[in-house]
């Protein structure tokens, strides 16, 4: 019996992993649920699969879940420290870490440091701290398996064992697919034009909104390629990222000899969780099998920079190394969260981007310290330039 706590429960892929979950209760029992203010939602989910402790992001919104749980046996706390503790605690064995942006960094570090089995679905925390994660995941013995469909898809198609070293597996290349988001026919001149909500409307996947966006911009694949290099060991130029919109095939591996494996399986992010709950075994996702009769032509095209230009960066702030990605991160969640409320237009989250990475320097991530720091000055920085351009 797996002992689990969800970091961000009541997203798309908290609300996907209790659904797997509750497909094999002999198998798993919820230990800590946490959400940041969604505390209806969160407190619904608590009565259905009554864990021991419950976290939000504030007091006021930890009162109200209180007064909502009344009469069960639930621990109800709030902030930042809480959260590392259910991820720290004796009484888990698996971290599903799913909370959204730079705010999973720390609670995710702390399940790496004390050695649990990570589920990791925030890619920030490997695309702002890259090296000092992967060393806590050496460190303290920690299982990391990725739940991005994409890196789920390329661990699936790697061979067993495989040690973060693609020459020595023979890996010519890796192939991250993206669907290329709602706007990949759009013609590039009127994107200036596009709304939050067709940001938002994603042909294939059920994402939150910010996630949307970043998928629409391909942000998203950005971050992705980062993420892949600190999780494979693969260096920018065996990176690759193909357009694929039927978003079938979540990702490939190159091999020198010529062969390409490849993982497929419908657009559902249950897949993925329900294969790193179980690893190395398999259960049912609750996702329906795969109809290949059904499918017709699959698509694959080269991405477009000029279309999406918040890829080139990521791939920029890559070979940069350092704290660059941190840079670039914490520019788009703030250039997002404009757009979303309307502050700057579409194609402003990618000039944000590029203003903050050539007006703010990066230096090493020797610490945790340093990478939060240059978070803090990007993040200024951002907020800069988007009064500029409201200005």
């Amino acid at each position: 019996m797996q002992r689990i706590t969800i970091l961000g429960a009541t997203g798309s892929i908290g609300a996907s992993t209790l659904d797997v979950l509750a497909r094999h209760p002999d198998r798993y029992t919820v230990h800590a649920l946490s959400a940041h203010g969604r505390v209806e939602e969160l407190a619904e989910a608590c009565r259905r699969v009554r864990p021991a402790r419950a976290v939000v992001g504030s007091p006021e919104a930890a009162a109200r879940l209180a007064q909502l749980l009344d009469g069960l046996a639930i621990q109800v706390d709030h902030g930042e420290a809480a959260l590392c503790e259910i991820a720290a605690s004796p009484d888990t064995d698996t971290v599903m870490a799913a909370i959204v942006g730079a705010a999973g960094l720390a609670p995710t570090l702390a399940a790496a440091r004390a050695g649990k089995k990570v589920l990791l679905a925030n890619k920030e925390a490997l695309v702002m701290s890259g090296q000092l994660f992967m060393d806590a995941v050496r460190e303290h013995q920690a299982t990391l398996l990725p739940i991005d469909s994409e890196h789920n898809a390329i661990f699936q198609s790697l061979p067993a064992g495989y040690g973060r070293n693609p020459q020595a597996a023979g890996v010519a290349r890796i192939l991250l697919t993206a669907s290329g988001g709602p706007f990949l026919q759009r013609a590039v001149e009127t994107l200036e034009a596009v709304t939050p909500d067709e940001a938002c409307k994603h042909p294939n996947w059920v994402m939150g909104r910010k996630i949307s966006v970043d998928s629409a911009t391909m942000m998203n694949k950005g971050l992705e390629v980062i993420e892949a290099h600190w999780l494979f060991g693969a260096p920018p130029e065996l990176i690759e990222v193909v357009i694929h919109p039927q978003s079938v095939i979540h990702s490939m591996v190159s091999y020198t000899d010529g062969s390409v494996l490849a993982q497929l399986g419908n657009p559902d992010m249950r897949t993925p969780i329900a294969h790193a709950l179980a690893y190395p075994e398999r259960i049912d996702s609750g996702v329906s099998q795969l109809d290949l009769t059904s499918m017709g032509a699959l698509q694959f095209y080269k991405p477009d920079f000029e279309r999406f230009p918040c890829l080139a960066l990521a791939f920029d702030a890559l070979r940069a190394g350092g704290t660059a990605p941190s840079l670039l991160n914490a520019a788009n969640e703030v250039a997002v969260q404009a757009f979303l409320e309307r502050e700057i237009g579409f194609r402003d989250i990618d000039r944000v981007i590029a203003g903050v990475m050539d007006a703010v320097p990066h230096g090493p991530a020797s610490s945790i310290g340093a990478v939060l720091e240059q978070d803090a000055r990007a993040r200024a920085a951002a907020r800069g330039a988007i009064g500029r351009l409201r200005g």
